[in-house]
Order: structure tokens, then C-alpha cells, then sequence
């Protein structure tokens, strides 16, 4: 994880009480969460297993750890939750290797916040090798620091790795504003204390009190999350 921690800010020249923008990955920013399910129904076919289409919603957005559990439990496939976890990444990092599909509005959204010198942080359930290499078409250096599934001792849908990007940033996590694309991301974050802009990819978020839904990143610019996180929040 690399990290670079500002001094804390408790309002922007703008009036603004944003202090950081904290965004997952997969689905969110880079169009990959039917990459994992298409690797997921391509090992277990191999392991001459069907996946139900009815598990996807269960499984997207949470840690492989708890994925690949259900997987198993769900098939009775003869295969140890280490060796499917190695299968998974290994499959998942051929398949980005030359290059991973941004979401709609990602590179204009990154390319606004690092030019207003916001920090940022990516917080993702996916493991620290899989977030290097996405990171080699996302740019690194668009994020204040990184936080990955495997570095926290509970990643989502647990507060955790939130907790841990907001204190590493210097910034109250109701002053932070997320960008979720699952309801295991929203929980996480909603868990934390921070203000949720959900972008929904694979299976329907509810609306609920302070959350934000839109349909897509196009919908959202550094104004936008500025307005969401007022001084009197």
C-alpha cells in the first residue's frame, strides 16, 4: 500500500467540506466485474461445475475470500479455497494483461480531481497484485494511496478498509464522499461513515437516506461530490 497523508482540512476554498474522494475498482472504475464471472464459470465448467446466473448478484463486490467459499460450498467442487483463489487472480491478471476497459466518465472524473490536487484513494476488495496491474492503466499516481482486500484483516462489506483510507489521508470519513458500484461496496462505506455515490453494475442498489444513486460516472464531477458534503453535515 502506498500512502501520502495531507494535513487534514475542514473546508475547501469553495465552501466545500469535501476532504477526499475514496472510489473502489472493479465495476466502478474499470469495466471488470463480468470478467470475474466469466473466469469464475470458465474454472468451475472445468471442474465440471454450472454456476447459477441467480449467484453472480451474490458473490460481485465482495472478497475473494468469501466468493470463492460460497462457490465451493454451493458446487461441491473438489477444490481447496487457496487453489481456487490462485486460479482466480492468475486467470483474472492474463485477462487485463494488454489493457483493462475504463467505465464510462473514469478518465475524465481521475483527470479532474488529480488537477484540483484531491486526495484520493482507490479502496478495492481485489488483492494488491491484481490492483498493481489495473493501476498500470489507471495510473498510479492519480491516487494518494491504495488499499487492497489483502492488506486489511476484514475488507468489505466491514468498514475497515475505509476507516483505513480516510485516517491514512488525514480526512473524517463524513467528509469523505465514495463511489460504490455494489451493494457490498455501499455497505462498507455506509458502515464507515462516509457519504455514498452509488453507480450500480451488476445487480440493483436501493435507495436509501444520504445515499446518492446514478447511473453512471458521467453524472459525476468534482462539484457534484462537493455539493453532497456541506459544512453543517
Amino acid at each position: 500500500m502506498t500512502s501520502t497523508v495531507p494535513a487534514a482540512v475542514t473546508r475547501t476554498t469553495d465552501g466545500s467540506a469535501l476532504q477526499a474522494v475514496l472510489l473502489d475498482m472493479d465495476g466502478t472504475l474499470v469495466d471488470t466485474e463480468g470478467f470475474w464471472w466469466e473466469i469464475e464459470e470458465e474454472i468451475f465448467r472445468e471442474l465440471g461445475h454450472r454456476l447459477e446466473e441467480t449467484w453472480r448478484d451474490i458473490v460481485v463486490g465482495g472478497p475473494m475470500s468469501r466468493s470463492a467459499a460460497f462457490l465451493i460450498e454451493s458446487t461441491g467442487a473438489a477444490i481447496g479455497l487457496a487453489e481456487l483463489s490462485v486460479l482466480l487472480n492468475e486467470r483474472f491478471e492474463a485477462r487485463i494483461a494488454d489493457q483493462v476497459p475504463l467505465m464510462p466518465g473514469a478518465e475524465r472524473l481521475l483527470a479532474e480531481l488529480a488537477r484540483h490536487n484531491v486526495p484520493t484513494a482507490l479502496v478495492s476488495a481485489s488483492h494488491r497484485r491484481v490492483i498493481d496491474q489495473v493501476l498500470l492503466t489507471l495510473g498510479r499516481d492519480r491516487f494518494t494511496m491504495t488499499v487492497a482486500g489483502d492488506e486489511v484483516p476484514r475488507t468489505k462489506p466491514h468498514p475497515d478498509p475505509y476507516l483505513l483510507a480516510a485516517q491514512a489521508l488525514g480526512a473524517h470519513p463524513s467528509r469523505c464522499a465514495v463511489i460504490e458500484d455494489t451493494a457490498t461496496g455501499v455497505a462498507a462505506a455506509e458502515a464507515a461513515g462516509c457519504r455514498v455515490v452509488a453507480v450500480p453494475s451488476v445487480g440493483l442498489i436501493p435507495a436509501a437516506p444520504g445515499r446518492t444513486i446514478v447511473r453512471s460516472l458521467e453524472e459525476v464531477d468534482l462539484a457534484f461530490l462537493r455539493s453532497l458534503i456541506t459544512p453543517l453535515n
